[in-house]
């Protein structure tokens, strides 16, 4: 258990990272990080603390599609997490 939660410390402070940076690049006008690739961060565990971050910087926010993803890996890792519990 102790890992697990070392493992989306980690993975939550690179989506972050990498949310914060396309924020930078936005504001730029330079190369933007594909939002598959938050996504996927996001899906591997970083949406705990990349969501809570995305409303803080403002990032994101407008966009409906990237907005209601965001909520729906929220809610599997919810609902996994939930599973978890129950059977164990």
């Amino acid at each position: 258990m102790k890992f697990f939660l070392l493992y989306l410390l980690a993975i939550g402070v690179v989506g972050v990272i990498f949310l914060c940076t396309d924020k930078y690049k936005a504001t730029h006008d330079r190369w933007r990080i594909k939002e598959r690739t938050l996504h996927l961060l996001e899906f591997f565990g970083g949406i705990f603390l990349m969501l809570p971050t995305m409303y803080i910087i403002r990032h994101k926010c407008s966009k409906v599609a990237f907005y209601w993803k965001s909520w729906a890996i929220l809610a599997l890792w919810i609902a996994g997490i939930c599973y978890y519990f129950i059977k164990y």
